[in-house]
């Protein structure tokens, strides 16, 4: 009597289907948690911030239905627009200017100071740019306002002592110089940032590019932009996405510093959705502010990350 082979098979799938059930049953503690937070964080608050947007409320009472009004006044309104046309010298500050000179800071750090002076020196100077990025808004504001005070600020009384009182100025009041001030401050917050990125990908580079490049006599500038540049492209584009989303929804320095003042000359979009919301007590414009600036982020991310993924492609 012969018996007849038994197959395998029918385990297999099972034993397969049962894994695959197990995997995605272990991956539910840890998924679940992330998902209650994204849900009650942000989710619920974007629907809610939404529905507040289609209304008019001052915040207390019930709202009242007045479905696109918040978003046609907000097409006529000369302070939305400047808010947003200030939020393009913000993205220039706190995106643009630091990838750019943080990308320049970092090769001169890996190449010249390390090398030269050894890299405890080079780690140093990258934690006295980093060192910014850990002082508190509230404290970095607050120290900016005394040394640029009008009359008694370090930077006039240093200018005044050194017999240059015309180059004195009220940095921070004067319509056509606070955005600038603020530029600058916003630049010196987040250059920082990109340093310890860019520094971090350089180390991954392999010596070996820069040594024949080196040979064939190429000078340090045509290394950097041939080949720095090149490698660090990812870094570049990871920088360059989270400083932009940054730029467009910076509110804390400009609130310490200025308030979005003098006349509206620092407004930004964040901002004005706060005044509207706590000042003025017009909650629902508020929202159509907010739900605008939401709708623009998000977009923004997307296209920045799909331009980075058809990169990847291509590289």
């Amino acid at each position: 009597m012969t018996s007849q082979p038994v197959t395998s098979e029918p385990l297999t799938r099972t034993t397969t289907t049962a894994t695959r059930r197990r995997s995605r049953g272990g991956y539910l503690p840890y998924l679940l948690p992330g998902a209650i937070g994204f849900l009650l964080v942000v989710a619920v608050p974007a629907v809610a911030n939404a529905w507040l947007s289609l209304t008019s409320w001052s915040g207390v009472g019930d709202p009242t239905f007045i479905g696109l009004d918040n978003y046609v006044r907000l097409l006529g309104d000369d302070t939305f627009w400047k808010s947003f046309a200030n939020s393009v010298a913000i993205i220039i500050a706190m995106a643009i200017l630091p990838t750019g000179v943080g990308l320049f800071l970092s090769a001169v750090l890996f190449d010249f100071i390390a090398p030269r002076f050894g890299g405890r020196t080079a780690t140093t100077l990258r934690a006295m740019f980093y060192l910014p990025q850990i002082i508190p808004i509230a404290v970095a504001g607050v120290l900016w306002g005394f040394l640029l005070q009008p009359q008694t600020g370090i930077v006039n009384s240093s200018l005044r002592a050194a017999g240059l009182d015309g180059l004195a100025q009220n940095w921070l009041g004067d319509p056509a110089l606070a955005l600038p001030t603020v530029m600058i401050i916003l630049v010196w917050l987040q250059l920082g940032y990109t340093i310890v990125i860019f520094m971090s990908g350089m180390a991954r580079i392999d010596p070996s590019l820069n040594e024949a490049a080196d040979l064939d006599g190429a000078s340090w500038l045509q290394r950097f932009w041939v080949i720095t540049v090149n490698e660090l492209r990812p870094e570049i584009a990871v920088v360059l996405l989270t400083t932009t989303v940054a730029a467009l929804k910076v509110f804390a320095p400009i609130y310490v510093l200025t308030s979005g003042g003098p006349g509206n000359a620092t407004i930004v979009p964040s901002y004005f959705a706060f005044y509207n919301f706590f000042t003025t007590t017009q909650v629902g414009y508020g929202a159509a502010i907010s739900t605008v600036l939401a709708v623009l982020l998000t977009a923004l991310a997307v296209v920045l990350l799909w331009l980075q993924k058809r990169e990847d492609k291509h590289a």
